[in-house]
């Protein structure tokens, strides 16, 4: 038979595992909302003071380049224009303070003319997560367009046999 405190032990860090997960899953289902109502205290908020929003058309460094691109003409454009960032279920790895969640995102756009919704983009996701003061941070999130090239397979492999 099991001893009690070593089943209790073992639970612990399963229930700790559980709610890591859980943060992270929150963290990365906020994004879209926040990014898509303009909320760029909210989107920058979600990263460390110095973390590295990392996309193929560019990097942002910092809150400052983060809010800055939600505040862009850009990315105002396609708000008022109607569109949704939609990020898929995340595969999240552990390991102590540290994480990596891969998934696949789409950002979908309202066509005033037609009256329809369509897919501009499809891209695969590496986002690397530090546990800082108790509260996990998006460090680096890293987008590749699928457009067939090998750098946005190769994010969406390295995600499911990822170590931090």
């Amino acid at each position: 038979m099991t001893d009690s405190t070593e089943l209790v032990g073992r639970l612990v860090e399963r229930v700790q595992l559980l709610e890591d997960k859980l943060d992270i899953m929150q963290i990365i289902s906020a994004y879209g909302p926040a990014v898509d109502s303009g909320s760029a205290e909210a989107v920058a908020g979600l990263w460390t003071e110095d973390g590295v929003y990392d996309v193929d058309t560019g990097s942002m460094t910092g809150h400052s380049e983060i809010e800055a691109m939600v505040h862009s003409r850009n990315h105002q454009s396609y708000i008022h224009g109607g569109c949704a960032h939609l990020v898929g279920p995340p595969h999240i790895v552990l390991d102590g303070d540290t994480a990596v969640a891969t998934c696949h995102s789409q950002l979908v756009m309202h066509d005033g003319e037609s009256k329809t919704n369509r897919v501009a983009r499809i891209t695969a996701n590496r986002w690397e997560f530090a546990r800082i003061d108790g509260q996990w941070k998006v460090t680096v999130r890293t987008n590749r367009l699928l457009d067939g090239r090998a750098e946005a397979r190769e994010i969406l492999a390295a995600g499911v046999t990822a170590q931090p």
